[in-house]
């Protein structure tokens, strides 16, 4: 299909690049890099983003399900994955059939992976998830015996890594973090008194990682560092954005003074005003909450979305540009000259986090990959 609409997503992977350079200078040697790549790259495109981490010299891809490292897989993607939400039952054969690393916190998952592993006449890699005080998913503590006792008793399941996940590392010096690794760490003690050798050691994500939270731990988790965005709300890091969110005005038209405008009628001109119609909704990915209160790059300066943002349908007002046009390209995420519109301002008017404004761009929103040697490509 030819695609004409001109809303667009353009994926920088040269900033992809500078991003994971910097994840690597932040690190000792010895410590490798799992790339996060769920949720399709966090929006940017899992396929195109895991081929550029392949290239760069990334560990390990980190996907949530059996689903998304089996199209990395398709795609000719052979480094290793390890899926970092656990499996539903019955997706045992894939995943040793798409060799992928799991994420086990259950005895009931160990045995059916032994199963199939058995049958497969082949062997499974995990990774223990230990629950240090996230209370989402991971075996607590108190049962952690039992679960190492079925890693002693099988031959086909191996212990590649032992994980936690941090509750609030993006909060730097927050001493519940302290509070989880010193038990993560002990709880790692007890596996090799146990009489494991685990590869990997693993809880730094972004924010723990620039805090230097991996002591004790030879492998990092960088997901929303990868993708430009800051993992502290304080302070910003010298970080790239690598996804840019671009349409173009499609009508014009000039409305007097007190006429009403969008559904609902919530914005008003106060002035005689040019108000530009662009053809991105919230079924592309631009909040609705942006209603009155979002703001666009046009010719490099700043306007407001004026009324209500509609399905498939925003507007502006543009009184302010001069030689405003038809066909002028507007910035909804990136930089125009010297203005910039980044996934935290956005988060902050809508009251969330980038990780859900990257991840929020729809499907049908194409996305097109440049680099510094091409920039049109696109998949």
């Amino acid at each position: 299909m030819t695609i004409q609409r001109p809303t667009h997503v353009e994926i920088d992977l040269t900033a992809l690049g500078h991003n994971y350079q910097m994840v690597r200078q932040q690190l000792p040697t010895e410590c490798d890099v799992l790339a996060v790549v769920k949720a399709d790259a966090y929006g940017h495109g899992a396929v195109a983003v895991a081929k550029v981490l392949q290239q760069l010299g990334a560990n390990l891809l980190g996907v949530a399900i059996a689903e998304e490292g089996g199209e990395l897989r398709d795609s000719g993607i052979e480094m290793p994955i390890l899926m970092l939400g656990g499996f539903w039952p019955g997706q045992e054969d894939l995943i040793l059939r798409q060799n992928l690393q799991v994420t086990v916190f259950e005895t009931e998952q160990l045995q059916r992976l032994e199963k199939a592993a058995s049958r497969a006449g082949c062997r499974c890699h995990c990774h223990l998830k230990i629950d240090t005080g996230m209370g989402r998913l991971g075996v607590l503590p108190a049962n952690l015996d039992e679960i190492l006792a079925q890693f002693q008793s099988s031959d086909t399941l191996v212990l590649d890594g032992v994980m936690t996940h941090l509750a609030v590392a993006d909060s730097e010096n927050h001493p519940y973090t302290d509070q989880q690794l010193k038990l993560f760490l002990k709880c790692v003690q007890r596996v090799r008194d146990a009489g494991f050798s685990p590869r990997y050691i693993h809880a730094a994500n972004s924010a723990a990682m620039f805090s230097k939270v991996t002591d004790g731990c030879n492998l990092v988790r960088p997901g929303i560092a990868l993708y430009g965005g800051q993992p502290f709300s304080d302070h910003a890091l010298a970080l790239r954005p690598v996804m840019s969110f671009r349409t173009k005005i499609a009508h014009l038209k000039t409305l007097p003074v007190g006429c009403g405008v969008s559904y609902g009628l919530h914005f008003t001109t106060e002035r005689p005003s040019i108000i530009a119609a662009i053809p991105v909704g919230y079924a592309d990915g631009y909040n609705r909450l942006l209603s009155n209160g979002g703001t666009a790059l046009v010719r490099g300066q700043r306007v407001a979305v004026a009324g209500t943002v509609c399905m498939d349908w925003t507007l502006l007002d543009v009184t302010d540009i001069d030689s405003v046009c038809a066909g002028d390209e507007v910035t909804l995420l990136g930089c125009d000259g010297d203005e910039c519109v980044s996934a935290q301002q956005w988060a902050e008017q809508i009251g969330t986090i980038s990780y859900e404004v990257f991840c929020q761009i729809s499907k049908r929103v194409p996305r097109y990959y440049k680099t510094e040697a091409a920039a049109n490509d696109h998949a």
